[in-house]
């Protein structure tokens, strides 16, 4: 690690620099169909967004209820995220409506259009009269064979030719009814529809008997990345207990203000100053080390941020810089304790790596506990404690490698320089040391700040 720690270092750093910095820098992952802008995402609450109110309507004598609402708001949600947008904002309002907010939309039109697929997602076969496939969004009005409540779970999936295939499993009355329409319809088409409309049609190839179903698409590549997420979204959270119409829709700004968010912004800076402050004046140079050290995870975490990508709201700016807290409260143990084996006359460079090892337990306890609750948070969380608890995590694994990795360097090479063997410089008085000059010990006094 001595050899290849600094090498590590300046290539994580150089990369970092070239995301943070390079504009229209693109990714080859995490767009639709093909390679992805690498941005800075903000939240609604930061930048705004489209904001559009729906409302569930009854189905014969049956009205939505508190439960049900709470369902259609969940299935929204998952939709929003399935899309790829960000800390989508979700909620209820009275008996029969649900408001979502989307921040930094792109394409309104398309979220709007799959959110407000709203109705009975049913699995219809198509008459062997029938020569060709109904095109996608025909209305077609054929018996039903199941629904989409037999669906267990739906994923995108790689066909034996290498293509992007749509896989899907069904729940056992659904895989036994499929069953037997393939053994006695194959080469026929059969259709899946939502609200009547057709959403694929695909032929039946082979008898499936097992209720795994696999649906390809012509050409090599198979379906299009957009066409696949899309049609995934609709086998997994396409029925609602009551159909939605859109009632209104309308672009919002910020949630807070310009003054407050410059605020809250320069509430941070001066924390982060004042850490900083401290940490050299009462480390001095240990405490400039880790200044240093601080930039560099600065400039790594923002680059995480630009490229998983993390949205960034209020909460998630809060997260930040509560681990550029921990990531200080790391250095102030390995400093402590290199006071410590200085003090019982250890020269520099052995403090150096004891004040290391002796505090790796207690760092590794402490992260590895903030992880814990952070993961539990990004878990059950809703969208905005997501937000936060990832921030978190990111802030945490990266704090743990800046002052184990980097501020090690950085005092691994400079405890090497004579100027830098100085009592003075380590925050440690001259008559604390017990030198070993050329390895003999020197009686507390004797030693002229020099370790």
């Amino acid at each position: 690690m001595r050899r290849t720690g600094p090498i590590l270092i300046l290539v994580i750093g150089l990369l970092a620099l070239f995301v943070d910095f390079f504009p229209r820098l693109r990714v080859p992952f995490g767009g639709e169909g093909g390679p992805r802008l690498v941005e800075t995402k903000l939240g609604l609450d930061l930048e705004g967004g489209l904001r559009v109110e729906y409302q569930a309507m009854p189905v014969g004598d049956r009205a939505p209820d508190a439960e049900a609402l709470g369902v259609i708001r969940d299935i929204v949600e998952r939709r929003v995220n399935q899309t790829g947008v960000s800390e989508p904002v979700v909620t209820t309002q009275g008996t029969d409506r649900v408001v979502v907010e989307l921040p930094g939309v792109e394409d309104p039109e398309s979220v709007r259009s799959l959110i407000g697929q709203t109705g009975r997602l049913d699995f219809v076969p198509i008459p062997p009269e029938v020569q060709t496939p109904p095109a996608e969004g025909t209305t077609i009005d054929y018996p039903v064979l199941f629904s989409g409540d037999q669906i267990e779970s739906a994923t995108i999936g790689t066909g034996q030719t290498g293509g992007r295939t749509v896989n899907f499993v069904l729940r056992p009355e659904g895989a036994r009814l499929f069953a037997e329409h393939t053994r006695q319809h194959l080469r026929e088409y059969f259709a899946i529809t939502l609200d009547k409309a057709v959403i694929s049609a695909p032929v039946i190839e082979s008898e499936i008997p097992n209720g795994q179903v696999q649906i390809s698409a012509g050409g090599a590549g198979g379906f299009p990345l957009a066409e696949a997420q899309n049609l995934v979204t609709v086998l997994k959270f396409g029925s609602l207990p009551f159909p939605i119409r859109e009632l209104s829709n309308e672009q919002i700004s910020a949630t807070l203000g310009t003054e407050f968010l410059r605020k809250s912004l320069l509430a941070g800076a001066i924390a982060i100053l004042l850490v900083v402050t401290f940490m050299v004046i009462h480390y001095r140079l240990p405490g400039v080390v880790a200044a240093i050290a601080l930039i560099y995870y600065s400039l790594v975490v923002y680059a995480l941020f630009r490229l998983v990508p993390v949205t960034l709201t209020l909460a998630g700016i809060a997260g930040f810089v509560l681990s550029i807290g921990m990531a200080v409260d790391a250095n102030i143990l390995i400093f402590e304790r290199m006071k410590e084996e200085l003090r019982v006359g250890k020269s520099l460079p052995a403090a150096v790596e004891a004040g290391f090892s002796r505090a790796w337990n207690s760092i590794l306890d402490s992260n590895v506990s903030t992880l814990i609750t952070a993961t539990i948070l990004f878990l059950f969380g809703s969208s905005v404690i997501r937000g936060f608890a990832l921030v978190l995590i990111i802030g945490v694994l990266v704090s743990m490698f800046t002052a184990i990795v980097v501020t090690r360097t950085i005092l691994r090479f400079i405890v090497q320089r004579d100027r830098f063997r100085r009592a003075r410089l380590y925050g440690v008085a001259e008559h604390e040391f017990v030198a070993r000059p050329h390895g003999r010990p020197v009686l507390r006094g004797e030693a002229r700040g020099r370790v």
